[in-house]
């Protein structure tokens, strides 16, 4: 968005085009007249309680030394310490970690774990490190941000670029300065190292969870639905196949090189097996390229998944989407614009902050079984998520219904009015 006129813009930030912060802030501004007595404390909500910037210095295979700017960007840890992924990618900047941080806020609070809201990134492109250097950036990074990240004020976690093996990293280097282990700094964590069973799926089985839930209150039979996923990584990969075995026809699969589209079905089983070798989805020979990516989102389909990178969805394409309902595996994926455009067209959006809130929710079940020592069975892990997830969703569309508005500014009032009641219990200090 160019700026956002009722707002003062903190002065890191270049007031026009503050990109997904000011598509953050124009979400809070529907939602403040909804909060009531609650409303005086919105501008909480509108400042990050802190932001660490960091230099990532290495030394490169060759010799040379190379500086990655990082950030850490605690928005609000009213109701417990703050948690949320890091994510490594070239164009990562303070804005984006600063909107995904407080998603990670209102996502917290709308399926009432006991967490506030962080977000983490570096400015690289992970695929120019060998090895060595990846792990020396994630040791470095990690050292920088140390003085403010442990298991009871700020959990980090994998996001867009980072895995287990990134996590155990992040593990090893805190728990190295610490002087003992400390498995519960972050999650998603490698099993071997406290991670737990079903956090692998679980934001992909979280979206599509609720993806069956929006069906069942929209009259839609999930089998033979059919299905178009942006993104087939974690989270739009492990959905298509959740969808494909329920019996929906996953129909088009975008990745970050190109998209595929079969009208009778995509094998997923068969396309996942294909991408974990080819690293993409192009060249699969059981459906056609479609060489232009903005022809996507006019797929004839049912149910939408953008699953990738935020502000996806835009005034530019939403006319085109003929899906009848989108399920926000990504952050952010789709604009405000692009929401009322949307809602006009009777589309039914179930937000990022619900429809992928599984993987934080498996997140808060690791964090607990670590600080126990006691874990569970993947069945047990299931069975948790499905509950919490069903009962969110159920308690956000009966909202939805009694206000008479979206599902987005619904789970942002659930959300909002929780992190608020906190603050003003707490009071401020000193």
């Amino acid at each position: 968005m160019s700026n956002v006129p009722n707002h003062e813009v903190p002065s890191y930030l270049v007031p026009h085009g503050i990109g997904p912060w000011g598509v953050y802030l124009e979400q809070i501004d529907r939602v403040t007249p909804y909060l009531g007595s609650l409303a005086r404390w919105v501008e909480t909500l509108k400042r990050p309680k802190r932001i660490l910037v960091v230099d990532v210095p290495i030394e490169r295979d060759d010799g040379t030394i190379a500086h990655f700017e990082g950030y850490r960007v605690q928005h609000n840890t009213s109701r417990g310490p703050g948690k949320g992924g890091v994510r490594f990618h070239q164009d990562v900047t303070l804005s984006e970690v600063m909107a995904l941080s407080a998603w990670m806020t209102v996502k917290n609070a709308a399926v009432n774990v006991p967490y506030g809201g962080a977000k983490g990134g570096i400015r690289v492109d992970p695929k120019t490190l060998s090895r060595g250097e990846l792990q020396r950036v994630t040791r470095r990074y990690t050292s920088e941000i140390g003085i403010i990240i442990g298991p009871n004020k700020d959990i980090p976690a994998p996001d867009v670029n980072t895995d287990s093996q990134i996590m155990a990293w992040m593990m090893d280097t805190y728990s190295m300065n610490q002087g003992s282990t400390s498995s519960g700094v972050v999650t998603g964590k490698p099993i071997s190292l406290g991670g737990s069973l079903g956090r692998h799926e679980a934001t992909g089985r979280g979206v599509f969870v609720v993806g069956c839930e929006a069906a069942a209150k929209r009259g839609m039979d999930i089998k033979d639905a059919k299905v178009a996923v942006q993104g087939f990584g974690n989270v739009g990969g492990i959905a298509a196949r959740l969808f494909a075995e329920a019996g929906s026809k996953v129909v088009a699969v975008q990745d970050h090189v190109t998209t595929v589209f079969n009208a009778g079905g995509l094998d997923v089983p068969a396309l996942q097996a294909y991408v974990a070798k080819n690293g993409s989805v192009k060249g699969f020979e059981g459906a056609d390229e479609i060489a232009d990516r903005a022809q996507f989102w006019s797929v004839d389909c049912d149910i939408l998944v953008p699953a990738a990178l935020e502000q996806q969805i835009t005034e530019a394409n939403a006319n085109h989407i003929k899906a009848k309902i989108i399920l926000e595996g990504a952050n952010g994926p789709t604009t405000p614009a692009a929401d009322d455009i949307l809602r006009d067209k009777g589309v039914l959006i179930v937000p990022d902050v619900i429809a992928n809130a599984g993987g934080v929710t498996v997140s808060y079940f690791e964090w607990v079984q670590d600080f126990s020592s006691f874990f569970w069975t993947e069945d047990e892990i299931n069975l948790r998520l499905t509950r919490i997830m069903r009962e969110a969703f159920a308690a956000v569309w009966q909202l939805a219904e009694e206000k008479n508005v979206s599902l987005r500014t619904a789970a942002f009032i659930v959300a909002c009015t929780r992190v608020l009641q906190a603050r003003e219990m707490r009071g401020l200090y000193p």
